[in-house]
C-alpha cells in the first residue's frame, strides 16, 4: 500500500518517537526485565513473613503452613494441588505439587517449617521479629531453616508467572516438627499420606549448603548421607556404704575406667563413595602435606598414615571416616557421705550409614571390657542407605555454582548431624541436601542467639534454587 507524502510523513515522526522513547528507557519495561527485582523483593516479605510467625513446639507450626498456603493459591495454584495434612490441628503440614508434562517422575523438595524455641532474654533483639542489620537478616529461623522454606515458596511463585512447564512434577513438602521429632512431619506423611510426597528423590535444603571461610565462599556441599545416631548407657551397680569406711570397689572408679578406655579407642576408618570424593575435591583448596593427604584418601586401599594425620588435624575429618562415640552425661551416688551404688554415662555415638547398631554395641563391649559394665542401647535413630551420587545432580550443581560463585568447590558429604533425610532414605527414596545458602563456618548461629543469615548470601540462594528447580525438572533422564 502506497501512502501520501504527509502519511509518509507522520509514519516516519511516530517511529523516530518510538525508536528514542526505547533507547532513553522511557518505553514500558517488560514482566521480565523486573521479574529479579520483583521476585528478590518477593522472596523477603515471604521470608519475614515465616519468622515472625513462632513455629516453636509448644505454637507449631500450621499458622506458618496456612500463610504460605495462601500466597501459593493466589500465586494461581489450584486447591487441589495445596494439601494441608497432618495428625492435629496445631502440626500440620504443607505439600504442594507445581505439575508438568509428566513425562519424568516427580522430584520432591522438602524444608522443616519449626525451629527451636529462643528466649528473648537471651537475644540482642525480639527473635520473632525479622531484623536487619549490617549486612544480615536476624531472627530464630533465618538460617534454620526458613530462608530456604521463603526460597522454595518464592521461586514456586516465580516459575508459575512464568508459564514454566516442568518435565516431571516438582512437589514441595513444608514440614512440622523436625527439631524434636515427636510428631515428625516427612515421618507422618510417609506413614498416612505417601501418595502426595511419592517420587523419584528428593531434595533436601537442610542436609547442604555452602562454607565460607575468611569471607570467602569455598565449598558447595551435596548430602549424600548422614550418619545414624545412637544412645548407650554404661552402668555400674555397687552395694555401697558409708563414706567413712572406702573400699577399692567403687561404682565410680569403675566406671571411670570404662569411659577411659573408651577414649583410648578409635573406631576403624571406614571410607565409601561420597567421603572419597570429599576428601578428594577438598583437596582442590589445600595445599602441602594435607593436600597430599586428601589425594591420597581418594582411592583405595586407604592410606592409614595419611588418614591418621587428617583425623589428628581435625574433628571433622576424624567424623568423616569413622563412627565415633563419646561421653556425654554422667550420673552416679546418691548422698555425699554414701559410697555410690550406682554410676552411669551417656555414650553418643554417630554411626556411618554402612554399620549397624549391633556391631557397635559389641564393639563398645569388647573395648570396655569389664562384665560388671553392663551396656545397653537406650535410643537408636531410623536407619537409611547412602544415596547413590547421580551424575545429573552433581552435574547440575557444578554448572550453576561454577555461574554465581566462581572457583567454589562442590562436593558430596556425608552430615555427622541428622536431618530428615533419614526418614526418606530409610523408605528408598534417595535424598541429596543442596543449598543456595552459604553461612560462615566459624560462626554458624542455628539453634542459637542472634540467629542471622548474610542478606546477600540470602538473594544468592535464592536466585541458586530458582535455576536448580529450573535445570532439574527440564532435562533429560540421568542415572
Amino acid at each position: 500500500m502506497w501512502l501520501k507524502q504527509d502519511q509518509m510523513k507522520s509514519f516516519i515522526i511516530g517511529l523516530l518517537i518510538l525508536t528514542m522513547g526505547a533507547l532513553t528507557g522511557n518505553a514500558q519495561p517488560s514482566v521480565d526485565t523486573l521479574s529479579p527485582d520483583v521476585h528478590r523483593k518477593l522472596a523477603r516479605e515471604i521470608f519475614r513473613e515465616l519468622v515472625e510467625i513462632n513455629t516453636t513446639l509448644n505454637h507449631g507450626s500450621t499458622m506458618a503452613a496456612e500463610a504460605m498456603a495462601d500466597r501459593l493459591s493466589k500465586a494461581g495454584f489450584a486447591a487441589g494441588d495445596i494439601k494441608l495434612v497432618g495428625p492435629q490441628p496445631q502440626h500440620m503440614n504443607l505439600v504442594v505439587r507445581y505439575k508438568g508434562k509428566g513425562t519424568l517422575p516427580p522430584v520432591l523438595f522438602i524444608g522443616h517449617l519449626d525451629v527451636v524455641e529462643a528466649l528473648p532474654e537471651d537475644w540482642s533483639m525480639d527473635p520473632f521479629k525479622f531484623n536487619e542489620r549490617d549486612g544480615y537478616f536476624y531472627g530464630r529461623g533465618t538460617l534454620d531453616m526458613k530462608c530456604d522454606d521463603a526460597s522454595l515458596v518464592a521461586n514456586l511463585i516465580r516459575l508459575k508467572q512464568e508459564g514454566f512447564i516442568p518435565e516431571r512434577d516438582i512437589i514441595v513438602a513444608l514440614t512440622e516438627d523436625e527439631e524434636s521429632g515427636d510428631a515428625n512431619g516427612i515421618e507422618w506423611l510417609l506413614n498416612n499420606r505417601r501418595d502426595l510426597i511419592n517420587a523419584e528423590y528428593c531434595i533436601n535444603p537442610d542436609g547442604g549448603g555452602g562454607d565460607i571461610k575468611n569471607g570467602r565462599e569455598t565449598a558447595m556441599n551435596i548430602q549424600t548421607s548422614e550418619k545414624i545416631y545412637l544412645d548407650y548407657t554404661f552402668e555400674v551397680h555397687n552395694k555401697g556404704g558409708h563414706s567413712s569406711l572406702p573400699v577399692k570397689e567403687n561404682a565410680i572408679y569403675r566406671l571411670a575406667s570404662a569411659l577411659t578406655r573408651l577414649s583410648n579407642y578409635d573406631f576403624p576408618i571406614s571410607l565409601n563413595e561420597t567421603t572419597r570424593m570429599y576428601f578428594e575435591r577438598n583437596a582442590l583448596q589445600e595445599s602441602g602435606q594435607t593436600k597430599a593427604d586428601m589425594l591420597a584418601m581418594a582411592t583405595a586401599p586407604t592410606d592409614m598414615t595419611a588418614a591418621k594425620r587428617l583425623a589428628a588435624s581435625s574433628p571433622n575429618y576424624n567424623a568423616n571416616m569413622r563412627t565415633t562415640c563419646v561421653a556425654t552425661m554422667l550420673n552416679g551416688g546418691h548422698a555425699q557421705n554414701a559410697l555410690p551404688q550406682t554410676a552411669q554415662a551417656n555414650i553418643n555415638c554417630r554411626m556411618l550409614p554402612d554399620e549397624n547398631p549391633d556391631s557397635v554395641l559389641a564393639t563398645l563391649r569388647k573395648v570396655v571390657a569389664d562384665s560388671m559394665v553392663t551396656i545397653t542401647c537406650t535410643y537408636a535413630s531410623i536407619q537409611g542407605p547412602r544415596s547413590p551420587i547421580r551424575k545429573d545432580v552433581l552435574e547440575t550443581v557444578d554448572k550453576l555454582t561454577a555461574s554465581i560463585w566462581p572457583g567454589v568447590i562442590v562436593t558430596p558429604s556425608m552430615s555427622t548431624g541428622a536431618s530428615d533425610g533419614r526418614f526418606l532414605r530409610a523408605a528408598c527414596m534417595p535424598v541429596y541436601g543442596i543449598s543456595g545458602m552459604f553461612i560462615d563456618v566459624d560462626d554458624i548461629r542455628a539453634h542459637g542467639r542472634d540467629e542471622r543469615i548474610g542478606m546477600k548470601q540470602f538473594y544468592d540462594g535464592v536466585e541458586f534454587m530458582y535455576r536448580f528447580m529450573k535445570a532439574l525438572t527440564s532435562g533429560s533422564k540421568h542415572e
